[in-house]
């Protein structure tokens, strides 16, 4: 029996990573279930690129990895995980800690987190 119900949601299930010390919420993303496999195997947090079709190593490009130290799997069918992590850098592609850095206000989003890194540095484009 898997732990993950992948078939629930059509082969991909929403993985929420969470800062293990804080509890901030740095990012959402999707798992596979060779993604979810190689999270368990090697302790790095592994995404399927929905954009990509294809695997998504964390950091793979900017070195900002995580390192899992919890996974929890939500109540049955089992098909979403949270994911809580040791991040290192920015978890956010357009160079924010967490990807939850802006909030709404008075109908318009409004950035609430300092920029870690830029992204045209990093990934040779703007973050997009």
């Amino acid at each position: 029996m898997s732990l993950i119900d992948f078939r629930a949601c059509g082969g991909l299930v929403a993985a929420i990573a969470q800062d293990a010390q804080t509890g901030e919420v740095l990012m959402l993303a999707y798992m596979n279930e060779e993604a979810f496999s190689e999270t368990l195997r090697t302790g790095r947090a592994v995404y399927y690129s929905r954009k990509r079709r294809k695997l998504w190593r964390k950091g793979e490009e900017s070195g900002h990895i995580q390192i899992v130290r919890e996974i929890r799997v939500d109540c049955p069918p089992e098909d979403a995980i949270v994911l809580k992590v040791e991040q290192t850098g920015a978890a956010c592609h357009k160079g924010y800690r967490s990807c939850f850095y802006r909030r709404i206000e008075d109908g318009r989003l409004v950035v609430v987190l300092e920029r870690i890194f830029d992204p045209e540095q990093v990934y040779g484009k703007k973050g997009d």
